[in-house]
């Protein structure tokens, strides 16, 4: 069973390895294996992790059963939005997927911004599984996203205020 709890910098290694393995396993057939490395070596490695962690107004959790981390979440309030926090990263080893890590993850961020009204997530628009997730969680497409990296992205908000 796995239990939500913040990350620390002992999880960093795992953290990293985990955001590789599962980007790998999401994007890899649609933008190649190449152009995925490159995008987790940038976004992925310990240091920008451990600069996440490190950033005030933020929330990082994972999933631990106490052997290995199944699943992180990592959301930060956004300084140019106001009363508005970013969901910038949630992931689960796919071994672990549709078992119920990535509800229990977001719920825990959903908690950690009581000042937020909304929040906000930008998903690669040809990742219909974590549209759908996100629609089922409340989410609504509020436009198109960026194209980081040549991955096209649609944004997608959810109010708060609803949900408490």
């Amino acid at each position: 069973m796995f239990f939500v709890r913040s990350a620390t910098d002992r999880d960093l290694a795992a953290i990293s390895t985990l955001l590789s393995e599962t980007a790998h396993a999401t994007y890899d057939d649609t933008y190649g294996a190449d152009k995925v490395a490159e995008m987790t070596a940038k976004w992925h490695a310990v240091p920008v992790l451990k600069a996440n962690l490190a950033r005030k107004n933020s929330e990082f959790v994972v999933a631990d059963d106490g052997k290995r981390i199944g699943g992180m979440a990592y959301a930060a309030m956004s300084p140019t939005l106001h009363e508005t926090a970013v969901l910038h990263q949630l992931y689960v080893l796919p071994a672990y997927q549709r078992q119920g890590l990535a509800r229990d993850l977001f719920a825990e961020l959903e908690t950690c911004f009581p000042y937020a009204g909304h929040m906000r997530v930008e998903v690669v628009s040809d990742n219909a599984p974590a549209i759908a997730f996100y629609a089922a969680h409340g989410f609504t497409e509020i436009g198109p996203g960026s194209d980081a990296w040549g991955m096209p992205t649609v944004e997608m908000e959810k109010v708060l205020d609803d949900a408490r």
